[in-house]
């Protein structure tokens, strides 16, 4: 069995950042809905831009959360240990 560190790590050159692809998803969707409800006047009616960067307690875990239209061509990096965290705790 294969295990992962908890360690920051880097895929590609870039940092893994903390949350499973999963919650990030869910907190960006909650994000939008929420923004599009609000029906504020200055606020597109579609697709908001927005970046929410969530400091976790150790200095190497992050989280920056962006719309989940931002992703629709392209996959985001993936930290294994995240995804495995959140299997283990389901």
């Amino acid at each position: 069995m294969r295990t992962f560190s908890p360690l920051p790590l880097k895929q590609n050159g870039e940092w893994l950042k903390m949350f499973s692809r999963e919650e990030k998803k869910k907190i960006a969707e909650v994000i939008e809905k929420t923004l599009l409800e609000l029906k504020h006047p200055e606020m597109p009616t579609e697709k908001p831009k927005f970046k929410l960067h969530i400091d976790g307690k150790e200095s190497w875990s992050w989280a920056d959360i962006e719309p989940n239209w931002v992703y629709a061509d392209k996959e985001p990096n993936v930290n294994p240990f995240n995804e495995k965290a959140r299997e283990i705790l389901k």
